[in-house]
């Protein structure tokens, strides 16, 4: 039997695996970025802190999905970095996806209430 802190990261994992997607969608909305600016981003919150490990495969489902495009640029002095973007696909799919997550959190928050 598991003890509550291996079931809390359970949940955590759980709950971030199902947010990680809007959040990368959000943070890319009307503005490009390249990965390792998505992790620092992402580290200020605790509930979204990932890994290089987590963060490049979904990046790359995204791009072949059509959600994501990436192009490589050079600024100044710098090595190349892969930047992402959202399509047109993604920008619909980011509406979609924002809509379910307030439904959802209104949803949650009403049952909360009620305990």
């Amino acid at each position: 039997m598991q003890d509550a802190s291996q079931q809390h990261a359970k949940w955590d994992a759980q709950l971030r695996k199902g947010t990680l997607e809007l959040a990368v969608l959000a943070a890319l909305e009307g503005k490009q970025k390249y990965g390792l600016e998505l992790l620092n981003q992402f580290q200020q919150f605790d509930t979204l802190q990932i890994t290089e490990g987590t963060l490049y495969p979904l990046l790359d489902r995204l791009k072949r999905e059509g959600i994501l495009a990436a192009s490589w640029i050079q600024q100044g002095e710098q090595r190349p970095r892969k930047y992402y973007s959202l399509t047109v696909a993604g920008a619909k799919k980011l509406g979609f996806l924002k809509q379910r997550w307030i439904s959802t959190v209104a949803d949650l928050n009403s049952i909360l209430c009620e305990s």
